[in-house]
């Protein structure tokens, strides 16, 4: 198990703005999969990072008054700084200004140009400038791009051109097999449905894009964004653009994305590793977007929620916890603050914190100490083994929200348990009781540790362990609430 290994992405973020709640999550769902994978022992590689260079950055930096080197500085940094306020535990942070990735992405480009996938001609389409991506008239709601609400311009320029069209019929023989598994089933179904139409060669090149990355083998030209942005997956772990010399964690057990980019992610991206004939990505794992109140987040409505803002109202742990528990992984959800507030209070102030304060509390007043602990009741057991099962088949197929389900069904037979033994009482078995409802806080403590690190950290130590052993022997701490009830 120890040579195992592990590599984990999300797509690089645009650093047009701040970090918002869509990046917040892929991210730490991202991060729940690396910190569970180095738990079973795995060599762990968690990639992530920025997209710099493109009309859209060139447009923002202008906008600020800004160079956009300088632009991408900054914000590139907020979203470094947004990533330690929320404990995100990553091994690479790639951007796509290091002069590391610029080189192995023209290195790239210049081999798929003398093996013959790129080629000169003009390229004309309806091009929409916030995606910075060709659409066809079927994208198109009423002549607009449904997520940036314009209508596209018709552009024709000289171009290279990427033969994309070469890779239909593999790329939907290999989605179909799952070779390319893609998940949930109804995105797979929708790559597939798109990859039952004609799927058009791509220009790869822009002639009027000075902020980007100069195409290696004609530079008057700079590579479209996308592509070069593509490459990070492997720039991000040392690749320097040979094909035969791939990096040691190559290829990505899991690759995290928002709905909006999957198709670029299914068609693409696929298509330029099979053409420098590199092994596949395994999965893709797509999520959905955030509404609230059943509207867009958008600053135009006011209605954005920041992930900075439920840190801030939550405490760190929470925010991990609320948004990856409002939503069922991979579906749209609604967010408000009213919902955020009455799952802290139920699931964490009332949930999790109310256990541990409870059977501390209990272990405290009767001196549980240095007692070399063995679970004795034979349904704390079982449910703690049948918690522990769920888990790990939530957390192994990426489905977080089942995983969270299971530690807090623990949670509330625990609850249960108390209620049904009455341990703050004496009797012949309350030692006994409370034993096993510490053992079952251990168990919960390192069931959480991927979500809430810094919580299962404080359970540990109020037990006096350093994590959840074969010998356990306890030295009970009381502490502060872990979760303070929220008011307003």
């Amino acid at each position: 198990m120890a040579n195992k290994k592990f590599f984990v992405t999300t797509p690089i973020y645009y650093v047009n703005d701040r970090p918002h709640l869509g990046h917040a999550y892929t991210t730490i769902a991202a991060d729940v999969a690396a910190r569970y994978h180095r738990f079973l022992g795995e060599k762990v590689f968690f990639l992530t990072g920025t997209d710099e260079h493109g009309a859209k950055i060139e447009k923002a930096a202008q906008k600020s008054g800004k160079a956009p080197k300088e632009f991408a500085d900054e914000n590139s940094e907020k979203f470094r700084q947004s990533w330690k306020k929320l404990n995100i535990s990553y091994d690479g942070f790639i951007r796509t200004t290091d002069p590391k990735h610029k080189k192995a992405a023209q290195k790239a480009l210049e081999v798929l140009y003398k093996n013959g996938f790129i080629k000169k001609g003009v390229y004309q389409g309806l091009y929409c400038f916030g995606c910075e991506q060709y659409k066809t008239k079927n994208d198109l709601i009423a002549g607009k791009c449904p997520d940036h609400k314009i209508a596209p311009e018709l552009i024709e320029e000289e171009s290279y051109i990427f033969k994309l069209s070469k890779f239909q019929d593999v790329l939907r023989k290999k989605i179909v097999k799952d070779e390319l598994y893609i998940q949930p089933k109804e995105r797979k179904n929708e790559v597939l449905a798109f990859l039952g139409q004609e799927l058009r060669d791509i220009s790869i090149s822009r002639q009027k894009v000075k902020w980007g990355i100069p195409l290696p083998f004609d530079r008057r030209f700079t590579v479209y964004v996308w592509i070069e942005a593509l490459f990070n997956y492997l720039t991000g772990i040392g690749w320097e653009g040979n094909p035969k010399e791939l990096p040691d964690f190559w290829p990505p057990e899991l690759q995290l994305m928002g709905k909006d980019i999957l198709r670029v992610h299914a068609t693409i991206w696929p298509a330029l590793i099979l053409a420098l004939k590199i092994p596949l990505p395994k999965n893709f794992f797509v999520h959905g977007y955030f509404t609230t109140n059943g509207q867009k987040m958008s600053k135009s409505l006011g209605n954005i929620i920041w992930p900075e803002e439920i840190i801030e109202k939550f405490g760190v742990d929470a925010a991990r916890y609320l948004l990856l528990s409002v939503l069922h992984f991979g579906q749209d959800g609604d967010i408000s603050w009213q919902k955020l507030k009455e799952e802290y209070n139920a699931d964490l102030a009332a949930g999790l914190g109310n256990l541990v304060s409870r059977v501390i509390n209990m272990a405290v007043k009767v001196r549980i100490e240095n007692k070399e602990s063995k679970i004795e009741n034979n349904e704390v057991k079982k449910n703690i083994k049948e918690a522990e099962k769920k888990w790990k088949e939530g957390l192994s197929q990426f489905k977080f929200s089942e995983a969270l389900a299971s530690i807090w069904d623990l949670i509330r037979f625990c609850d249960q348990y108390i209620e049904k033994e009455s341990p703050w009482k004496e009797s012949k078995n309350q030692i006994s009781v409370i034993n096993d409802l510490l053992i079952a806080l251990a168990s919960i403590a390192q069931f959480i540790s991927p979500f809430l690190p810094e919580t299962s950290r404080k359970i540990f130590n109020q037990l006096g362990l350093a994590s959840l052993e074969k010998e356990i022997v306890f030295k009970i701490k009381k502490s502060e609430p872990l979760f303070p009830k929220v008011i307003s």
